[in-house]
């Protein structure tokens, strides 16, 4: 199978935040975004010590990135589950805590070059979008079967769409006369149903209803909710944890786990840390990073990344 062409996102400023965690000793990083393996190739090659474990919903990604990083060997266990699920696949190692997990949120270079999954708008496709490729609800599905009211609120919830409710009304009246399989025919309607000075200024008018649909089939922000705790919860003392998002939903998320526990639970005005109030994070950005003017040239699809690190100092009791 011919490999896709993929740059990872900021890969140069990963290797430099994982490096104090991983450097010249033995350590396990969890990828929980396998993808392609991209950030994982070269985290294992800058670190000859490291054992990776790498998750992915999705089993064409984790044998794409099965033959990408064959060359590892023994240090590298991939596991077929979503990212929720990223405790599970440490114990299953026989391990409790690991050094450095990596989360890459949204969705993989591999799905969006795959037209036939329906993740672009910018190719005529089978209205998919499942990350795990066969299984479960499709767009289509979202799009022909959900009350009306459902879909307002995904739109707006998911999508930001300003135009939710004019959007649902045309689709509504499109299903009605046959039903959405295409999406050459939902970026149509949007392009009917988004105003022309919006179109203008905010990006392709199929940019957010998209997203909002991905986001449903494939229950991300539910994920997510229940990934960030786990993800903290299994990085040992000193270990890092680095996340990149791509729109604002995922990256608030992001920012309010990281920070809550990046903040003494001792009450103010006393004069000491009480044992096991202390913060058990320490902030390695200030906000949320971007990609620079050349990151973005190289590789289009950093343009809205927002990466987010911390590392742990402590724990709580």
């Amino acid at each position: 199978m011919e490999r896709p062409q993929h740059v990872p996102v900021l890969l140069d400023r990963v290797l430099e935040l994982f490096a104090p965690a991983l450097t010249g000793k033995p350590a396990v990083l969890v990828d929980a975004t396998l993808g392609l393996g991209g950030h994982s190739d070269a985290l294992l090659r800058a670190h000859p010590q490291l054992t990776l474990i790498g998750l992915d919903r999705d089993p064409q990604a984790i044998e794409l990135a099965r033959e990408r990083l064959s060359v590892h060997g023994e240090r590298v266990h991939l596991v077929n589950v979503t990212y929720d699920r990223i405790a599970d696949a440490v114990n299953d190692l026989g391990l409790s805590k690991v050094d450095g997990v990596l989360m890459d949120l949204g969705v993989s270079s591999l799905q969006l070059d795959a037209e036939e999954r329906g993740f672009a708008y910018s190719k005529d496709a089978p209205l998919d979008m499942r990350m795990s490729a066969g299984t479960g609800m499709t767009a289509a599905d979202v799009l022909n079967t959900y009350a009306p009211g459902d879909l307002i609120r995904i739109l707006r919830d998911y999508g930001e769409e300003r135009f939710a409710k004019k959007i649902v009304g045309a689709i509504v009246r499109e299903r009605a006369r046959e039903p959405f399989t295409n999406s050459g025919r939902l970026v149509q309607l949007l392009y009917d149903n988004v105003p022309a000075a919006t179109r203008r200024t905010g990006g392709h008018p199929a940019k957010r209803t998209f997203q909002a649909l991905r986001i449903e089939v494939n229950g991300e922000l539910e994920s997510l909710r229940q990934a960030l705790p786990a993800a903290l919860g299994v990085l040992g003392m000193g270990g890092r944890i680095v996340v990149e998002s791509y729109q604002s939903l995922e990256d608030r998320m992001v920012k309010q786990a990281i920070a809550k526990l990046a903040t003494s639970r001792t009450p103010a005005g006393l004069p000491v840390e009480l044992p096991g109030h202390g913060p058990e994070l320490k902030l390695l950005t200030r906000g949320a990073e971007l990609a620079t003017e050349q990151e973005i040239e190289e590789n289009p699809r950093a343009a809205p990344v927002r990466l987010r690190a911390a590392e742990r100092i402590g724990e709580r009791t």
